[in-house]
């Protein structure tokens, strides 16, 4: 597995890709869920700036790995970087890779943010949700909603 620490050509459209088919194909999410991660994606590289941290992992079937902390995020105020758009692949789940990305992005945080940071996601990730409070995450809101296309549990979780 080779990390990469910025996008390469096709990169934003694999995350996008690796974001849609495993989330419709384990959650049943749809288009609107794709679309709404390319697009804030597209919005991100658009304007990343010094101190952001992107994080690919690429093995020989292509992109098998994403995490981007957002320390530039407008919506961020007070909770610090935003931590966004982490995902392992089916093929490379249990490898540690995801582990592995996590720690350097909070190693990141620490030394950027004082440590604070946050995500959004949705219940019933419990493998996730487990990394997350190993790296110091603690759940501070929880609503039914629909930001994903879906209604879903969803949580934000702020680490700092």
């Amino acid at each position: 597995m080779i990390l990469a620490d910025q996008f390469f050509p096709g990169a934003l459209g694999g995350i996008a890709a690796l974001h849609g088919a495993h989330y419709a194909r384990h959650w049943g999410f749809g288009t609107v869920f794709e679309a709404k991660v390319a697009a804030e994606l597209a919005v991100f590289a658009c304007r990343q700036a010094p101190g952001d941290l992107v994080l690919l992992g690429r093995d020989d079937a292509g992109l098998a790995a994403s995490l981007i902390l957002d320390l530039n995020d407008p919506a961020s105020g007070p909770r610090g970087a935003h931590l966004r758009w982490f995902i392992v692949s089916d093929r490379c789940r249990g490898s540690g890779i995801g582990r592995k990305m996590l720690a350097q992005a909070m190693r990141h945080a620490d030394a950027q943010s004082s440590g604070k940071a946050w995500l959004t996601t949705f219940a019933g990730l419990d493998a996730a949700r487990h990394l997350y409070e190993s790296a110091g995450f603690r759940l501070a809101v929880e609503a039914e909603g629909e930001a994903w296309g879906s209604r879903v549990v969803e949580q934000e979780f702020h680490r700092g």
